[in-house]
Parts: C-alpha cells; structure tokens; sequence
C-alpha cells in the first residue's frame, strides 16, 4: 500500500474541471459569448486605466481607486476567463497542477483586493462629501497609496496562505473539479488530509472579509446619506448622489452575488447555482464595472471626448 499511496500521490500533476456545461452543443454558443463578454471587459478596464493615468482632470483621489479597480477586475477575470474560453474549443479540458495552484492564488488575492478597494473609495466618498475642506489633506497621495497597498499586501498574505495549505495537503487520486476554474470549495473535496483546518480558516477570512468590508461601506454610506439630508441646495445633493450612485451600485451587485455564494446552508448548495453566481463575479461584474462609471459619469464621458478630439484633431 505504500508503494499505491506514494503513486497516489505522484499521480496527481493535473486536473480536470467540468467546465461550466456537460452539452457540447452549447460550447460553441458559450464561447461566442463569454469572449464577447471577457473582450469587453478588457478593453473596458484597460481603458479606465488608461483614461485616468493619461487625462489631467482625472487625477483626483477618487480616479486613482477606479484605476486600481479596474486593474484588480483586469486580474481576477484574466485568472479565469482565457482558461475557461480555451476549454470551450478543447477536447480535454486539463489543467497542470501549478497552474491550478496559480489560478486559485491570483483569484483569492484579486477577489479579496476587490472587496477593501470598494471600502476604500466608500471611505473616499465620505471624505469628500462630509469633509469637503479637509478632502485634499486627509487623502493625500501617500493615504490614498496606504488604503491601496494595505488590501494587496493583506490578500496576497491569505491568498498565500490558503493556496499553499489546500497544495500541501494530499488530493487522492481524484482530479476532477466540479468547476470551471480552481475554486478553493471544489478544490477542498478532492483532499484525503483532514480539510478542517483549512475550511475553518477559509470560513473566517470569508466572514470576516465580507462583514468588514460591508461595514466599512455602510458607514461610510450612513454617515454620507446624513450629510446629504443636511445640505440645503438640492444641487449639492443632485451632485453628491450622483458620484456615489456608480460606486453603490457595483458595491450592491457584487455582495448580493458573495452573499448568495457563501451563505446559503451547505445542503442546498448545487454547484450549478454556484456556477451560475462564479460566472457573474468572474466575468459579469469586471465587465459591468467600467461601465457603471463611465455611463454615470460625466467626467469620464468628458474624459473620452476630450481625447476623441485630440485624436481627431487636423494636423497643423
């Protein structure tokens, strides 16, 4: 048995996901359409990303969160998407086992980053609308780096940690994923080992992820929805309301989403309305993202056409 076991183990240099779909005659109509969707995302966070290193009037502290947001949704759809559209065309939908490793860790790092960034310009919203005298001194440039690098020093430290103890611990032979990318739920069936360490510290980082984040975004909001009821001029309201409209928004769809994923009883999680909620943080929301605040907002729209114009300018 020692000599099955030691194979056992060695065996084990890739998986195999299930993909989101058993009927290969929708592969061909999934793939059109999550490369439609993944595209868009692309070319819709690069974008942002560009548009508010490149224009001048986006150089305030509110842009700069929006690029880092846009670049976490960059990361965490690209963990995902081009893998996943590859195995729509595949016969053989594998994946190396170091890459599982890596696909799960970028995953973890980027979902996690996500979530503080949304405190983090929750937190900038309030600044601005309950302390507009103090905003350019409070979020200075060096704050306003703090409240970024702290999330991506804290995720990559329990992306780390939470990768290395699920690929330490031995799968038995069993390499199927339930999933269409390395999920740390999927991941933690095909252990042999106890997984009760790992679930209990998976279970407290989620909560303690999602009610900490939460909190610091309905604070924000409560004390940002008192200021504005204070305000006299319904201009001043019209205005404060509509630069937190884009941020309430994507705050709302993606904890709905989280919520739906982490909290319902473990007997009628199906991996199919899990799937369904994967698909709509990894793919859905990194599209919807950009476009939540370029629709509704005006200095992003002005952005873009101030370098459409420059773009289109005759030459001298």
């Amino acid at each position: 048995s020692g000599h099955l076991h030691r194979q056992n183990l060695t065996v084990l240099t890739e998986f195999i996901l299930m993909g989101i779909t058993d009927h290969p005659e929708l592969q061909a109509l999934f793939f059109g359409l999550f490369l439609i969707i993944y595209t868009v995302s692309v070319v819709g966070n690069l974008g942002m990303i560009i548009l508010t290193k490149v224009d001048s009037r986006l150089q305030t502290p509110m842009y700069f969160f929006l690029r880092h947001l846009a670049f976490i949704d960059l990361g965490y759809s690209s963990a995902v998407a081009p893998k996943m559209l590859v195995n729509f065309v595949a016969d053989q939908n594998t994946i190396p086992y170091n890459w599982c490793a890596t696909q799960l860790a970028f995953f973890i790092l980027f979902i996690i980053s996500e979530l503080f960034i949304l405190s983090a310009m929750a937190y900038d919203r309030y600044v601005a609308i309950c302390n507009p005298l103090l905003y350019t001194v409070v979020m200075s440039q060096r704050a306003c780096w703090v409240l970024v690098a702290i999330p991506y020093v804290y995720s990559s430290c329990l992306s780390l940690i939470i990768t290395i103890k699920i690929f330490m611990a031995s799968f038995c032979g069993h390499n199927v994923i339930r999933h269409f990318y390395c999920d740390n739920l999927p991941l933690l069936t095909l252990l042999c080992s106890s997984t009760r360490d790992i679930e209990l510290i998976i279970l407290i980082f989620s909560a303690f992820n999602l009610i900490s984040s939460l909190l610091i975004v309905l604070v924000s909001y409560i004390l940002i929805l008192m200021a504005i009821l204070r305000m006299n001029s319904t201009e001043g309201r019209h205005k404060a309301f509509s630069t937190c409209g884009s941020h309430l928004t994507v705050v709302v769809v993606l904890y709905v989403t989280l919520f739906f994923m982490y909290v319902q009883p473990k007997s009628s999680h199906s991996f199919d309305t899990d799937k369904i909620a994967s698909i709509f943080y990894t793919l859905i929301i990194p599209m919807l993202n950009p476009m939540i605040y370029s629709l509704r907002n005006k200095e992003v729209k002005d952005a873009l056409h101030r370098i459409w114009k420059n773009l289109h300018k005759p030459p001298m």
